[in-house]
């Protein structure tokens, strides 16, 4: 059996390796990835979605936190809350690019550092929804204390830790949260970004087999200038797999007061002034063997399980930053009166409101499903949890750009300002900045695309994966012929059926045509990846701009279907309320035009034009547009 899913495995990577042709750097970069791709059984609402499958049933009822949860999460919400609005100028932090020791002093008493350690390694144990709640609290008030607790515990050690450590790593290294120690996540480097395969950061293993030997550069690494213990990736001994030298990464603990650990460099960034990221070296750094995390050539796998989960984070901090940019809009809008109306009643206003209020919804039931779904542990949330990302990150910075321009020149003024000549303060300039790096970190909105992408057309290439493999056999290629003829010749018609005829849900009342309409895109869009698949075959990874509109209708489906539950869900919760439906109703109205703009543009575009137009840019052909200017950068 073994033996079996090692051959299955190699043919995938041979597969997915083949799409990238004669590039050896592109291939060794997927073989590196698709290696670290984890099977996983468990369900996904919106994996089905990409196969052409509404399961309304994963929807509701809507998960609710219990009361004895909530109250968990209310009380140390509500102690940390209330100590950094007495305490913490989020103005200051921006400006002097420091949290105060003090502040972080009473967050180690408080136990904010180990907020995911277990309880029974001395941790406060919060589930995620309750550690998301925490974290959508802080980041609407100080987006850079929310870096610092977020950064430290979703991509930091406790969370690897939790799920991949050893016993005796736990209770080496959990206490020290409790204790105050800060950690970080060591991956990137100064020329590696999303390709693993050019990591040039190595542990050797000593010849006496006791020690690894680090050395490399690692880069943007959040809480690195700050941090006690690090997770580290680093290139192990290659290993021979089929006759080929593969990369092996590796993961290790790393505590940053052992010898040859260096911080070279604080990174300032255009927001999040208060951020502890920077450029660390290891030289010749001996970490003990015992200090692997998980086994040798596991580290990305680790990585990718790790940032899954921690990855909710960020949808979390964007909904609050959301709401506070609703609030602002809200209250502005009504007090600033321009040719004698308030400017949120002008139509234009109306307009921007209406998409804060909507969206901000939208982005709240997205992160409070994939949450609730995190902590139930039977569904697979890979899936989600990208979209998630994908979604809220791109509509925070819709949303703060709609404030700032609602809020015209004060907007743009910095909140220390406003208040210097006796204004309200609304933090609109400081959201703006530190909003503008969730489309980019934890896998950019045009990784998470490349990701979701893959995940969608995982099915189709495990059925006819020997059809596209041109290192299968020819007997292989018949054989895979029969079982894809039989199993499409029903497949295909199912999903040309379900466009035009759905299910019935009365119970949404105003929203059932919004499922109804779900359910027919779910076929047309499963439909449209599987042709894509037939028409571009291997040529289908260079197809960014159609699988990025493929990904971005399934995205819009999933926060369509997560709106209509939530919103059903406060109606009741908040005494037949129907506010929550009206809010749902006028989303997927949104939504539904921008899936079918989607559509339309998957034949109707102009990325021809605007791929020949890069090349020539690319090439100097408009070299001489840039005259005029005083040239920044090296000379040519």
């Amino acid at each position: 059996m073994g033996s079996n899913k090692l051959e299955t495995d190699d043919d995938r990577l041979d597969l997915a390796a083949s799409a990238a042709g004669d590039n050896e750097q592109k291939r060794a970069a997927i073989e590196i990835t698709e290696s670290a791709r984890k099977e996983n059984h468990l369900p996904s609402f919106s994996g089905q979605l990409f196969e052409g499958v509404f399961d309304p049933k994963m929807l509701f009822p809507f998960p609710q936190q219990t009361p004895e949860d909530k109250a968990i999460g209310d009380k140390i919400i509500n102690e940390l809350i209330s100590y950094l609005t007495e305490h913490l100028d989020p103005e200051e932090v921006d400006a002097t690019r420091t949290i105060p020791k003090n502040v972080i002093d009473e967050m180690k008493k408080l136990g904010i550092f180990a907020l995911k350690v277990p309880k029974e390694y001395g941790g406060l144990g919060l589930s995620q929804m309750n550690y998301c709640r925490l974290v959508m609290k802080v980041a609407s008030y100080c987006g850079s204390t929310a870096v610092l607790i977020s950064a430290h515990q979703s991509i930091g050690v406790p969370q690897p830790l939790k799920m991949f450590g050893t016993e005796a790593q736990k209770k080496k290294f959990f206490p020290r949260f409790r204790e105050g120690s800060i950690s970080a996540f060591a991956l990137t480097e100064p020329d590696v970004g999303s390709d693993p395969a050019q990591m040039s950061s190595t542990a050797k293993l000593s010849d006496d087999g006791k020690f690894y030997i680090l050395n490399g550069k690692k880069l943007w690494c959040t809480n690195g200038t700050v941090a006690d213990i690090i997770i580290m990736m680093a290139q192990t001994a290659p290993k021979i797999v089929k006759g080929k030298e593969k990369k092996q990464i590796s993961a290790f603990i790393v505590e940053t007061n052992t010898p040859g650990v260096e911080v070279i460099h604080r990174c300032e960034f255009m927001g999040l002034g208060g951020i502890y990221n920077g450029l660390l070296n290891f030289t010749n750094v001996k970490i003990p063997v015992e200090n692997i995390l998980d086994e040798e050539g596991r580290g990305l796998a680790l990585a990718l399980a790790t940032i899954n989960v921690g990855r909710l984070t960020l949808p979390a901090a964007c909904t609050g930053a959301a709401k506070q940019c609703l609030s602002i809009a809200r209250r502005w809008g009504m007090n600033r009166v321009q040719w004698g109306m308030p400017v949120g009643l002008h139509e234009s206003g109306r307009d921007k409101i209406s998409y804060i209020a909507a969206t901000t919804l939208a982005m709240e039931a997205m992160s409070w499903l994939t949450c609730a779904w995190a902590d139930q542990q039977n569904i697979d949330i890979r899936i989600e949890a990208a979209m998630a990302k994908l979604f809220c990150s791109e509509s925070i910075w819709k949303i703060v750009d709609m404030t700032m321009q609602l809020r015209g020149g004060r907007g743009y003024e910095k909140g220390s300002s406003l208040k210097a000549r006796g204004e309200v303060p609304y933090p609109v300039e400081r959201i703006m900045r530190d909003s503008r790096i969730n489309t980019i970190l934890e896998g950019s909105s045009e990784i998470m695309k490349l990701f979701l992408a893959r995940e969608a057309m995982d099915s189709h290439l495990k059925r006819s994966g020997d059809l596209l493999n041109p290192k299968a056999s020819i007997l292989k290629k018949i054989k895979t012929f029969g079982s894809v003829l039989k199993f499409y010749s029903s497949w295909v018609p199912k999903q040309l059926i379900g466009e035009w005829k759905a299910g019935t849900y009365k119970d949404l009342g105003p929203l059932e045509k919004h499922f109804v309409f779900i359910e027919k895109q779910a076929h047309h869009l499963a439909k449209k990846i599987f042709f894509s698949i037939l028409r571009y075959r291997q040529n289908l990874e260079k197809k960014q701009l159609l699988l990025g509109r493929l990904m971005e209708i399934g995205t819009e489906l999933f926060a369509m279907a997560a709106t209509c539950s939530y919103a059903a869900s406060l109606k009741e919760q908040r005494s037949r309320d129907d506010s929550p439906v009206e809010l749902a109703d006028y989303f997927c109205q949104l939504a539904r035009r921008r899936i079918q703009e989607r559509f339309k543009a998957l034949s109707s575009n102009d990325d021809r034009a605007s791929s020949e137009i890069a090349k020539k840019a690319i090439d100097k052909s408009y070299r001489w547009l840039e005259e005029g200017v005083v040239w920044m950068g090296p000379n040519e």
